[in-house]
């Protein structure tokens, strides 16, 4: 083999391997619509319905203090109790850090979870939005009013509300929002897609019976 068919080779080889390189870099470092749509849904995440086929979900990231999110609730409530189990509705926390009682709402509705309490905890954060909502003073109290209602065992519910533990669940469920591209509540995910259209009654049933028919 001649001098110059051996510089040759070499350079080739050398060009392959950066090429594999910048191959493998990109892969790694551009994270996939698969991985993506695996964080909007973690295997902790809270479920208010499991649709058995998995054909459609749907992803809501919310903040309970939230007048947007309060404004979409019926709607939710609606869609949820005419579909059941034909769709997994899944809730993620994302509180917005002007609004002065978000976190102490998510971590109470986290600590309910805890004890199985998930669901009347979002339905009572919701339906009494209107009388703690924007008050600048701590609701805690409130809600641990609701936590007793819904018959919480409160030893046990003071410890998690208050514990790292809870508040890094919440924080988790954030940083998938934010990663996700969340910038505001209600923010929804079908299937995977961002719906960014009004989230309406009629809208997001719009876009639940595509997904069901496709």
């Amino acid at each position: 083999m001649s001098t110059n068919m051996k510089v040759t080779l070499g350079v080739l080889a050398v060009a392959l391997a950066v090429l594999i390189g910048v191959v493998v870099v990109n892969r790694d470092g551009t994270p996939g619509t698969t991985a993506a749509s695996e964080a909007l849904v973690r295997p902790d995440s809270h479920r208010l319905s499991t649709a058995a086929d998995g054909k459609t979900t749907v992803v809501e990231f919310l903040d309970f203090e939230c007048e947007s999110c309060l404004a979409a609730y019926p709607g939710v409530e609606k869609l949820r109790a005419e579909y059941g189990d034909r769709i997994t509705y899944v809730v993620r926390y994302f509180p917005i850090a002007s609004h002065p009682n978000a976190y102490n709402a998510a971590h109470a509705a986290e600590a309910a979870a805890r004890q199985g309490k998930f669901e009347p905890m979002y339905k009572k954060l919701f339906d009494n939005q209107n009388a703690w909502g924007h008050n600048p003073q701590s609701q805690a109290d409130v809600f641990a009013g609701y936590a007793r209602e819904i018959g919480l065992d409160m030893t046990r519910y003071n410890s998690d509300v208050a514990s790292t533990e809870v508040a890094n669940r919440v924080k988790a469920d954030a940083t998938d929002g934010e990663n996700a591209g969340v910038q505001g509540t209600p923010t929804f995910f079908i299937n995977g897609e961002q719906y960014t259209d009004s989230p309406t009654y009629d809208g997001l049933k719009t876009a639940i019976d595509a997904s069901l028919t496709a």
